[in-house]
Order: C-alpha cells, then sequence, then structure tokens
C-alpha cells in the first residue's frame, strides 16, 4: 500500500489557524470579557445618562473634602484592578500598602441599590472624577449614594490612619502621644474563644451604632471594666481592642492628677473623637491614701465617668481596670458599677487550658501535643499560673516546644503542691554556681542535671517510652542542691 506523502509546511498556515480558532472557542473567560465589552459599548449609546463632576479644587483654590473622599472610595473599587488601565502607588503609611487609581480617561463600574454608576478621571492632569449615572436612577440613588462613598471613605481613612498613645505627664492637665505600635490582636489573646466572639461583635455594633445612638438620645460611647488578678491579659486586651477599633488611646495617670477630679475633666475635654480612654487599677484610686478623701475622689471619678463633660464628645471608648477579681468589687460604691458608667463587665481569669493552647499556638506554632493531656490534668487538679507566667515560660523555651511544655507542666505540679507565688524573675537567677538551670540561688547544675535525669531514665525509661512522668519532673525543679546530697557518691 502507497501511502500519498504531503508536505507539512503546505498544512502549517491551517494548523495555526486552526489552533488560533480552538484557543479563542475555549477561553470562555476572554470570550464573556470581550462580550461584556461590546455590551457596555452598545449600552452607553442606548441609555440618557447625567455627568457629575467633583474638582479636587473649589473656586478659592482649596482641596474639595468630597473628592478626597471620593478618590478614596474609587481607589477600593474592585473593578478598579479590571479596568484597562491604573496608576499604582504606595501610601507611605505602611508596608506593602499600595493604592490603585484611575488614569485619566479611564473608567471603572460600580453598582449601588441596583443601579449601574461609573467613576472616571477627567484628563488632562486628573484632577477632576466625573460621575455618571443614568437619567432614570438620578433621583432614586444619587444622594444614598453620596452617603455611601463618604461612609465608607471614612473607614478607610479610619483604617488607615496612625494609631497613638497619649499619656497625661507634669503637671496639670496635658497630653503627650507617641506612635502606638502594639502587636496584638484581638486574635492573639488568650481568653475564652466565645467570649472574645461576644466581645468581637460588640466592638463592630458599637462601631456601626452612631444612627442607633442618636436615635435614642444618647451618647456616642461605650464603657467596659476589665477586672483580674495582675498578668492575666487585661493591658493587652486594651491594645487589641484599640488596634481593632483604629482608636488612640489616652492612658491617664492617676497618680498625677488631683483628688477632686478637676484635672480629670480638663484631661477629657482635651480628648478627641475615635479614642479609647483607660483608666487602670480603679480600686486602688477610689480606696483613697492617708491623709486623702475617698469620697471627694469617688465625686470627681463619678462625674468623669458619666456626667456633663464626658458628654462633650462622641465615638469613645471608656476602659477601667481593677487589679483584684470579683470579691474586689464587693468594696466599690454600686454606683461606680451601675450601666450608663460601666456597660460591660468582664472578667480576666486566672490561666486555663484553653488559655494555654491559645499562648502554646502563638507562641510556640502548637495546634496539639503529646503532652497536653498532662497539661490539662494539671489545670483540673486546681495549679493556678497566670497567662503572664505561662507566656513567659514559652517565651523561654521557644527553641523546644516539647521542653516548654514541660516545663509548664512542672511549674503548674509546683502551683499546686503550695509552691505558688514564686517570682518569675528568681527563675532567671545564675546565683550559686553560674550556668544552672535557674530555679534561685540553690540551682542545680548542668552536670547535676543530667546525672538526675541518668538516674530517673534508668528508673522510668520502661514505663512510658522516656517520658518523664510529672510528679519526677516536680521533683528534680523541687530537689536543687539536695541532689548532690543524694546522687554525688
Amino acid at each position: 500500500m502507497i501511502i500519498p506523502w504531503v508536505n507539512p509546511l503546505s498544512m502549517a498556515p491551517a494548523a495555526v489557524c486552526g489552533l488560533v480558532i480552538l484557543r479563542t472557542i475555549l477561553s470562555a473567560r476572554a470570550l464573556l470579557y470581550h462580550m461584556g465589552r461590546w455590551w457596555r459599548w452598545v449600552d452607553e449609546r442606548v441609555q440618557a445618562y447625567q455627568y457629575f463632576e467633583i474638582p479636587r479644587y473649589n473656586e478659592s483654590s482649596q482641596e474639595n473634602p468630597l473628592y478626597r473622599k471620593a478618590a478614596a472610595y474609587v481607589a477600593s473599587l474592585p473593578s478598579l484592578e479590571d479596568a484597562d488601565a491604573a496608576t499604582l502607588c504606595s501610601s507611605g503609611r505602611k508596608p506593602n500598602d499600595f493604592l490603585l487609581h484611575l488614569c485619566p480617561g479611564q473608567s471603572a463600574p460600580d453598582s449601588f441599590l441596583g443601579a449601574r454608576l461609573s467613576w472616571s478621571n477627567r484628563p488632562p492632569g486628573g484632577g477632576c472624577l466625573v460621575l455618571r449615572v443614568r437619567r432614570q436612577d438620578r433621583t432614586r440613588v444619587l444622594r444614598p449614594y453620596l452617603q455611601h462613598v463618604e461612609s465608607v471613605a471614612d473607614e478607610i481613612e479610619l483604617r488607615r490612619r496612625e494609631v497613638r498613645l497619649f499619656t497625661n505627664s507634669g503637671k496639670g492637665p496635658r497630653w503627650r502621644s507617641v506612635p502606638f505600635t502594639h502587636p496584638s490582636t484581638l486574635d492573639t489573646v488568650a481568653i475564652d474563644p466565645d467570649l472574645k466572639n461576644r466581645l468581637r461583635a460588640d466592638l463592630e455594633a458599637f462601631l456601626k451604632g452612631r444612627a442607633y445612638y442618636h436615635r435614642l438620645g444618647r451618647v456616642w460611647r461605650r464603657s467596659y471594666l476589665l477586672y483580674g488578678p495582675p498578668g492575666t491579659g487585661k493591658s493587652i486586651f486594651v491594645a487589641a481592642m484599640a488596634k481593632f477599633l483604629c482608636y488612640d488611646i489616652y492612658d491617664v495617670d492617676l497618680s498625677r492628677l488631683a483628688a477632686d477630679g478637676a484635672d480629670l475633666r480638663s484631661l477629657l475635654l482635651q480628648t478627641t473623637p475615635r479614642s479609647v480612654i483607660l483608666v487602670e487599677d480603679l480600686d486602688r484610686y477610689l480606696s483613697g491614701n492617708e491623709g486623702e478623701s475617698s469620697s471627694a475622689r469617688l465625686t470627681g471619678m463619678l462625674s468623669f465617668m458619666d456626667g456633663v463633660f464626658s458628654c462633650c464628645g462622641e465615638e469613645r471608648v471608656m476602659v477601667f481596670t481593677m487589679s483584684g477579681g470579683e470579691g474586689g468589687m464587693e468594696g466599690l460604691d454600686p454606683a461606680v458599677l451601675r450601666p450608663g458608667r460601666l456597660d460591660v463587665h468582664i472578667h480576666f481569669p486566672l490561666c486555663d487550658f484553653s488559655a494555654f493552647k491559645t499562648l502554646a499556638s502563638s507562641c510556640l506554632g502548637l495546634k496539639d501535643h503529646k503532652l497536653y493531656p498532662q497539661v490539662e490534668e494539671g489545670f483540673q487538679n486546681g495549679a493556678q499560673l497566670s497567662p503572664a507566667e505561662v507566656g513567659e515560660i514559652m517565651i523561654a523555651n521557644r527553641g523546644s516546644p516539647s521542653r516548654a511544655i514541660k516545663s509548664v507542666i512542672g511549674a503548674l505540679q509546683q502551683s499546686t503542691n503550695g509552691g505558688g507565688g514564686r517570682k518569675l524573675s528568681e527563675s532567671w537567677s545564675t546565683e550559686g554556681g553560674g550556668g544552672g538551670l535557674g530555679l534561685g540561688k540553690d540551682s542545680m547544675t548542668m552536670r547535676e542535671f543530667r546525672k538526675l535525669y541518668g538516674l530517673i531514665k534508668m528508673k522510668y525509661g520502661g514505663k512510658r517510652e522516656g517520658v518523664m512522668p510529672v510528679e519526677v519532673a516536680a521533683a528534680a525543679a523541687a530537689a536543687g542542691t539536695l541532689l548532690d546530697k543524694d546522687y554525688s557518691n
């Protein structure tokens, strides 16, 4: 059988054309894109539109506030990323914070309440934004749409603004500020997950509650009481709250103020909206010192919390902290704790197993570990450690997650046996021989620890596959220099 020879060069043009046609047919996204452009071209020529110009500068050569807000809004439109051309800029405030702006002659579509709108940047110079609305939709959507633009732009500006920390310094009511760069967020705060979700929802409702508060005839303000033992995360939560709200923090140093509360009122008048006003150790301040009237302090604080002066500004969150537990609240005047002065009471307890897992996830990158059951058992046995203590142990042993968890287990066992109250700074002491593992003056050296570990491994190695029991680890931590007497020979 003879197969006729076909020159492959003669098939090249036909094959190329076929591949091009097939690629065009299979590229559904490209086909839909061109069809959409064609439909918009037809729609623009059959619809009647009205155009509204928003110049950058007014007749007095002053910047038009509406232009700044409209430009921020247009830069946030998802359709801008699909524009044929756009200008890419950096905000300069934060790293990797890039912004898109319309190029002159280009447009970005938008939709609102079922109406199609479009933004364009008029050349030359791009100093004028033009909003295009269909005539049949102008009366229905123009004013609500501009209000929507301003609301979104305000929220964008709030998220991008630099958060600052203010504190009263020197004599008299004066504020000084520094940039607030605390890295804490609500996601990293070690509190109960359900409580965290409720607090997040409460803060979000407050941010959106201007119209609601005004309809009730109330000042747009919210107040929180954070109480619990030291080291339970109250200050970190305040930092996370301010970062979530993008509010400045005004930290009131009560030790610099007069007892009658006059300075408190003056300081409050100098605060700005969108701020968190922090008053720490409220219980200690109201108890007063010798020679000072606690009633005068109480009167001044009540006026500061919800008196006439407290209504001088809106969009504020007032946070008060107490170092005592629920029992410490019994010593406060009921007038301090009533709703309106303190709307939300949040208890920060000592560390539990749930908070431990949150800390382990943040500090060690662990979601689970084979030693977690022993940690949970330690908390169930009544061990008491603050989140600050647990976090410090993890940070000190972050190079070895297993060693960090074993150290936490030892600390829990020591707390259960009545050894609580030891300062963390003592665990870093190297007195009495240097190079010790840090259990105070009588800490054992590395050589003694290895000797003890060998004896324990020989005795318990076959029982739990080399894992040191909790009681043995606690005994090793509590043994100190007694080890040398027992095993030096």
